[in-house]
């Protein structure tokens, strides 16, 4: 549980990553409010703050009408306490109730129908299928208003009827519109993308970002840039179809950051005088996200085997091996999937072109993950850490890197984390933005320094 201090800097700053973690309670006011709420903060003498919207009840609090922290998916009321009601949110999410029925979800969860219900009656005050009802409807509100879709498609990619059927949207393609608050600091998430292209796989170049993507057992393309003169990005998408639209958009989401305010994070850190010359760079940075964690990970394991720089050579030869042609190419750029965790699991030395250490860290990492014992899409942050120690044999550091990527965890412990302990506590909630920039600062006095003095 995030302590008082740490719930009033993300409050103040209306962080949208908080807006699962706690509410905040008004005394003047007797309401309590999400930590997105538009309202003008108040004062933090008195504010007090609350883990659910059922524990500010409880205190005598009423929900406000502007954020209805009581409704909206992915605030404290929908969230819940209990761990498989947030497993189960987060496969909502993804549309697992698009076409599934609450059966099937309590099942992938290992729990039975009427206790699934019975868990969301008590942490969400709904049942599961009103959950997938919201989110549909809010995502056909922004198809509704971003995107030129017909009505009808604008239904069948908001899930609310089958889409067993290939989307006729001009040719496949989709276009929509996501916002950010600025600045975006492309030309950095540009030069670390660039760095960490697979080949066939992924690009990076003036058109902005394209990659192959597997998703929900459909396989397409996408393509993301800046729009210049707005504080959007464009995201274009080819699949089959669109019913795993939601899902998509939160994986764009956390590639880019695009939920961070990094003005609003600049100003609370600055009262921290010992982060000095850090303050600027805090205004521009975006967490390096990822499409998937999986990915991630397996870069982990091929930098610990070869290096940074053979790296990319090597995850270049295992897509060229292992991943698959995509069959509905995009107008051009990458054609390959990624290798998935169960061709790696399979395959031995001589097909991956490793060493017998590396492929079998590499197999390792498959297994756990196509085996279930790795979720890096539905595990929170301290259980995702937890698997990739236990499971795939990570340190502590990378462990906690792997993770912070994957689910664009702000308030990461990150290995370059320089500061006692107690001081990094003041940079709490924000600690992964502090340790990016200053691993950045270290790399540009380290090459802007003297040869000798390098040496």
């Amino acid at each position: 549980m995030l302590d008082r201090e740490v719930c009033d800097r993300a409050r103040i700053a209306r962080d949208a990553r908080f807006d699962g973690r706690f509410v905040s309670g008004v005394l003047t006011t007797r309401i309590y409010c999400r930590p997105v709420c538009p309202v003008r903060p108040a004062r933090s003498a008195n504010v007090i703050f609350f883990p659910t919207a059922a524990a500010a009840e409880t205190a005598g609090f009423r929900p406000c009408l502007r954020c209805r922290p009581e409704t909206t998916p992915g605030s404290a009321a929908w969230r819940g306490t209990a761990a498989t009601v947030s497993r189960a949110l987060r496969l909502i999410d993804q549309g697992a109730l698009d076409e599934g029925r609450v059966g099937d979800l309590a099942a992938a969860l290992g729990v039975g129908a009427r206790h699934l219900t019975r868990l969301f009656l008590d942490h969400v005050g709904a049942p599961p299928t009103a959950a997938a009802r919201t989110r549909r409807v809010q995502l056909a509100k922004t198809l509704l208003s971003d995107s030129r879709l017909p009505m009808t498609e604008v239904a069948f990619a908001a899930g609310f009827r089958s889409i067993r059927r290939p989307a006729a949207i001009d040719g496949g393609a989709l276009t929509l519109r996501l916002a950010y608050c600025p600045p975006l600091g492309w030309a950095g998430t540009a030069r670390r993308l660039a760095a960490e292209c697979t080949p066939g796989v992924e690009e990076i170049g003036p058109a902005g970002y394209r990659r192959t993507v597997a998703i929900e057992g459909r396989a397409g393309w996408l393509s993301v840039r800046p729009v210049a003169g707005l504080s959007q990005v464009e995201l274009q998408l080819g699949l089959p179809d669109y019913q795993p639209l939601r899902a998509v958009i939160e994986r764009v989401s956390r590639l880019l950051d695009l939920s961070a305010d990094p003005e609003a994070i600049a100003r609370q850190l600055a009262v921290d005088g010992g982060l000095g010359m850090l303050r600027s760079q805090l205004r521009a940075v975006r967490l390096p996200g990822a499409w998937d964690g999986f990915e991630v990970a397996v870069h982990r394991v091929l930098r610990r085997h070869v290096g940074a720089a053979g790296a990319r050579d090597a995850v270049g030869r295992l897509a060229r091996a292992l991943g698959r042609p995509l069959a509905a190419c995009p107008p051009a750029g990458p054609d390959r999937l990624f290798p998935e965790p169960e061709a790696l699991a399979a395959a031995g030395p001589r097909v991956l072109g490793l060493s017998a250490a590396a492929a079998r860290d590499l197999r390792r990492l498959g297994e756990a993950t196509a085996g279930g014992a790795i979720h890096f899409q539905t595990a929170t942050f301290d259980e995702l850490v937890a698997q990739l120690e236990h499971e795939a044999r990570f340190d502590r550091a990378t462990a906690h890197w792997i993770a912070m990527r994957s689910l664009a965890e702000p308030d990461a412990v990150l290995g370059g984390l320089q500061g006692p302990a107690a001081v990094s506590e003041r940079w709490r909630p924000w600690r992964s933005y502090v340790a990016i920039c200053q691993a950045t600062a270290a790399r540009a006095a380290a090459e802007s320094a003297p040869r000798g003095r390098r040496a």
